[in-house]
C-alpha cells in the first residue's frame, strides 16, 4: 500500500477525531482517571539538564490540562499562559545549562516577551473571564 495513502488516511483519521475529543472535554466530563502519557522523562542518565527540562514540561502540560468553558477565548487564553511560563522554565533552563550566546540571547528574549504576553492575558482574564 502507498505511504502517502496511509499517511493522508491517518490525518484525515485525526482530523475528524479532533472535534469528538475537543466536545468530551467541553461538556466537562472527567477525564481524571485516564492514564497520562510519559513525556519522555529523562532518566537519571541525561544529566541536570534534561531533567529540568522534563519537569517544566510536565509543569506546562499540567497546567495546559484545565476544564473547557466552552468560551474560545478565554480557553485560549488560560492554555497560552501555562504555555508560556513553559517557555519561560525552559528558557531559564537554557540559560543555567546552556553555553551557546545566540541561544542565551534568544532565552533572555524569550523570558521578556513571554512575561509581558502572561500579565496582558491575565489582566485580560480578570477583565473578560466570568
Amino acid at each position: 500500500m502507498n505511504i502517502r495513502l496511509l499517511a493522508r488516511g491517518a490525518a484525515l483519521a485525526l482530523l475528524f477525531a479532533m472535534p469528538a475529543l475537543a466536545q468530551e472535554q467541553s461538556n466537562g466530563m472527567d477525564h481524571s482517571g485516564h492514564q497520562t502519557m510519559d513525556m519522555g522523562a529523562p532518566k537519571s542518565d541525561q544529566g541536570p539538564a534534561s531533567q529540568a527540562f522534563a519537569q517544566a514540561n510536565a509543569r506546562m502540560h499540567a497546567g495546559m490540562d484545565f476544564a473547557f468553558s466552552g468560551n474560545a477565548d478565554v480557553d485560549f487564553v488560560r492554555g497560552m499562559i501555562a504555555h508560556h511560563q513553559g517557555a519561560i522554565d525552559m528558557a531559564r533552563v537554557e540559560l543555567e545549562y546552556g553555553k551557546d550566546p545566540a541561544i542565551r540571547k534568544l532565552a533572555e528574549e524569550v523570558i521578556r516577551a513571554q512575561q509581558g504576553e502572561i500579565e496582558m492575558m491575565k489582566t485580560w482574564l480578570e477583565q473578560n473571564a466570568k
